[in-house]
């Protein structure tokens, strides 16, 4: 009898412009997630369910089994705890670039127009 290939699930969290600008520190965020991520209901369980995470230069993946029900929501959720924890949050947000990744982006500040008309 053949075995089946289980399927994986990748998650790509892409750092690029606040690590291009040495605003963040992409291994104290895999870290971080490495340190957090819980599965059933249990942190640092990755390894004996075989969920990897690995790391490029801007980039974070985490893959997981198909048939565990990892959810992307949970990579959002500790994304805005770490930019909290590292005083990043005024400045970075987690946007969903595509089904399966996220990305952290600056909030796009105008030029301040607004507080030109108050002072007069």
């Amino acid at each position: 009898m053949v075995k089946a290939k289980k399927s994986t699930i990748k998650f790509v969290i892409d750092c690029s412009q606040p690590v291009d600008d040495k605003v963040l520190d992409i291994a104290s965020f895999e870290r971080y997630l490495h340190d957090r991520i819980k599965i059933g209901g249990k942190t640092g369980a990755l390894g004996s369910n075989s969920v990897t995470i690995s790391r490029d230069r801007t980039k974070l993946t985490v893959a997981s089994p198909a048939d565990l029900g990892f959810s992307k929501r949970q990579l959002k959720y500790l994304s805005k705890r770490y930019l909290k924890k590292q005083q990043l949050r005024d400045y970075l947000r987690v946007v969903a670039s595509s089904t399966n990744s996220y990305e952290l982006r600056y909030f796009s500040i105008s030029a301040g127009d607004e507080e030109d008309d108050e002072e007069e």
